[in-house]
Order: structure tokens, then C-alpha cells, then sequence
């Protein structure tokens, strides 16, 4: 699938949506909050159900994925989260909003496990191909830092949901058009890869489940936090909320860039020996944020997340590695919901957390898990031996 192809397109704005839905309320809790007569930290645990069901949900929808065909399962994705966003949008109480999110958590858990091994099942160069996706769900995250914000602030936070229906419900509609019907549900295709030893495939589990964890954890923690970060260190001097949506927008729109050169490079060159300094990188910078205020706070949290963002394409990439296409969505909702799962755990708490001890211990805290990261990778087996001829294996 070339990524000019029309699915390929809608496949890329999928997740820009995906990411855009699943931001905003992070970056429209102040406005929220401030409709409401209450604080930005009360409102973050009803963020919970959208996190736990964006990661566990994605058990099922890998399934479905798989035996059911992924061009079915896009078609629910894009309605759904229109449908979602429209009841958001009409939600005037915490109660209220935290049920609707929780089912826009549910339909966003079907992008990742169904829409990136749609893109990648024919792409001649998959590490390319997922870094452009990944650019595409890093867009989503900047418009909701300051597409969100900017509506919120001009036209009322309801507008932050509506608009991203509107796209959602159309996208739906040219899927249906545009999107060719497959032939045979993944499960049933003949496979193409060698199945793994057990001990290997053991290994290469573990790394995947140690990794999804504390990466989702880094990533959610970063991009929801964000925006109160800068807000509270550059208070006298940034204040504009337009203003700060602009800076929270430039941050991730540099930051995503890396996924394109990360992408190219994961073409050419072993995963292993790309992915140890990107993290290993994210660890100083995460510290030198913890003690910066100001100017010096933007550039460490450009350059945090730059390799936050240039660690994304690596997880999806190992999967494309070392598990056969018939059971990718499978794989990818298993980790999703280990990973996303207890990282949900860390969005509803970030404010409560920034609350009692800051941000300095949030970003030393989220220093040690990247660390973690680190060592995990350490032990991912060589990528040769998921290379050798394929060899018949029973259907999962």
C-alpha cells in the first residue's frame, strides 16, 4: 500500500483523529473546568475511563481485527468516535463527561491494533511507512494543544469536540467509498514468517510488554501534562492561553518530525542499535526539564520530546519484525492494553500528583522510567532470526 493510496490517507488521518479526540480534553480541562466553577486538577480522574478503555479495549478490537477484517472494524472506529465526540460535547456535568469519554476510549481503542497493521500488511518500506503515521497521530496531539485551545477559548469548550466529530463522521463515510474490501479476514491467510522459537519468542514479549509499559507511561504523563507545565512555569511571562496553545503546538510539531527520520533509519539499520541512544537521550533532558523554568523549560521540552515522539515508530516496528501478519492486531491489542492499560492509571492521577508534589518529581519520576526503558531493550533478541523462510504454523 503506497502511502499516497486514498486508505493509506484516511488510514494516517485515522490517527490523527485518534490522538487529536484522546488530547483535548486534557488540553480543555482548564476551560472546562473554568465553565464548571471548579480547578483543572479536579477534573482529571474522569479522564480515567477514556485511558483504561483506550488501552484494554484494544484486546477485543485486536481480535475482531483479525478474524472479522480490518476495513470493517475502521468503518465502527470513525463513527464511533464522531458519535462519541457529539455526546461529549453535550455533557455539562464531571459524571456526565467522564461516561462519554470512557465510550470515546472505547472506539479510539480500535485505531492502533487494526489501523497500523492495515498500513503496514503490503508497505514495501514499513519503517518509513510508520513513521509517517506516526506523524500523523503526533499532529493530532499538536492540533489539540492549539486547534483545541483555540476553540475552546473563542468558541466555547463544546466546539473542541464538535469539530472533530464532524471530521470523524465524514472520514467514515469515505472509508466506506474508498477503501477496498478485503478478500479474507487476516486470521485465514497463509503465513509468511517462520514461527519463533519459544524461548526467543519469550524475550521478545517481555521487552514488548516492559516497554509498552514504561513508554505509555513517559508518553501519556508528557503530552498530558504538557500544557499545564508550561502554564505554571511560564507564568509573568507567557500568559495568553492562544499564546501558550501556539508554543504547546510548535513543541509537538518538531517533535514529531523525529518519526520521519527515525522511520528512513529503521529501513536500513538494525532496531536495536536506533532505539538504546533515543531513549538513553530522554533521560538527561527529562532532568534538566525537572529544574528549568522559563525559555529553558521550552527547549528541554523540545528536546524531550522529540525523543519521547522518535521512540513511538519502534514498538509498532517490532511487532512488523517479529510477529506474522495474521496476528498483528492481536499482538498490537495485547500490548496496547498492558502498556495503555496502567498508564491510564497516570493520566487520572497527574493531577492529583501535581497537586501534592509538582512537577519537579513528575519529570525525575518520569526520567527513571525511561531509564527503565533502557535497560528493557537490552535484551531484544537480533533481528535475523525472525528473517529465515516462512514455515507452515497452526491458525491462532
Amino acid at each position: 500500500m503506497k502511502n499516497t493510496s486514498p486508505t493509506a490517507i484516511l488510514l494516517n488521518v485515522g490517527h490523527l483523529m485518534d490522538h487529536w479526540v484522546l488530547a483535548a480534553f486534557a488540553y480543555t480541562w482548564f476551560q472546562i473546568a473554568a465553565a464548571w466553577g471548579t480547578q483543572w486538577t479536579e477534573l482529571t480522574p474522569y479522564n480515567f475511563g477514556a485511558t483504561f478503555m483506550f488501552g484494554t479495549g484494544s484486546i477485543l478490537a485486536g481480535r475482531l481485527g483479525d478474524l472479522w477484517g480490518r476495513r470493517i472494524m475502521m468503518i465502527i472506529f470513525f463513527a464511533g468516535m464522531g458519535v462519541s465526540c457529539l455526546l461529549i460535547a453535550l455533557c455539562s456535568t464531571p459524571w456526565q463527561i467522564g461516561t462519554a469519554l470512557t465510550l470515546m476510549g472505547a472506539f479510539a481503542s480500535i485505531y492502533h491494533p487494526v489501523g497500523i497493521p492495515m498500513l503496514v500488511q503490503k508497505a514495501e518500506k514499513p519503517g518509513f511507512t510508520i513513521g509517517v503515521n506516526g506523524v500523523a497521530g503526533n499532529m493530532g496531539i499538536a492540533i489539540a494543544a492549539g486547534g483545541s485551545v483555540y476553540l475552546a477559548e473563542t468558541y466555547g469548550w463544546q466546539m473542541a469536540y464538535v469539530v472533530p466529530a464532524v471530521v470523524c463522521l465524514v472520514s467514515a463515510v469515505l472509508f466506506v467509498i474508498y477503501a477496498p474490501k478485503e478478500e479474507e479476514a487476516p486470521a485465514k491467510r497463509k503465513p509468511k514468517m517462520t514461527k519463533l522459537p519459544p524461548a526467543v519468542m519469550a524475550r521478545v514479549f517481555m521487552v514488548m510488554t516492559v516497554t509498552a509499559v514504561t513508554g505509555s507511561i513517559v508518553f501519556s504523563a508528557t503530552t498530558n501534562g504538557n500544557g499545564e507545565l508550561i502554564r505554571e512555569r511560564f507564568r509573568g511571562v507567557v500568559e495568553s492561553p492562544q499564546a501558550l496553545g501556539v508554543m504547546l503546538f510548535t513543541i509537538f510539531m518538531l517533535a514529531s518530525l523525529a518519526q520521519l527520520v527515525v522511520g528512513k533509519l529503521l529501513d536500513r539499520y538494525p532496531l536495536k542499535k536506533i532505539y538504546l541512544p533515543i531513549l538513553f537521550m530522554q533521560v538527561p533532558l527529562l532532568l534538566l526539564a525537572s529544574q528549568s523554568y522559563g525559555w529553558m523549560l521550552y527547549v528541554a521540552a523540545v528536546g524531550y520530546m522529540l525523543f519521547v515522539f522518535g521512540a513511538i515508530p519502534f514498538t509498532d516496528s517490532m511487532i512488523v519484525k517479529y510477529i506474522d501478519d495474521r496476528m498483528r492486531s492481536r499482538v498490537t491489542g495485547m500490548r496496547l492494553a498492558v502498556g495503555l492499560g496502567l498508564s491510564s492509571l497516570v493520566v487520572a492521577t497527574l493531577g492529583p500528583s501535581v497537586k501534592a508534589a509538582g512537577f519537579t518529581t513528575l519529570l525525575i519520576a518520569l526520567a527513571g522510567v525511561a531509564a527503565c526503558s533502557f535497560v528493557a531493550i537490552l535484551f531484544l533478541p537480533d533481528e535475523e532470526i525472525a528473517e529465515a523462510p516462512a514455515q507452515a504454523t497452526p491458525a491462532a
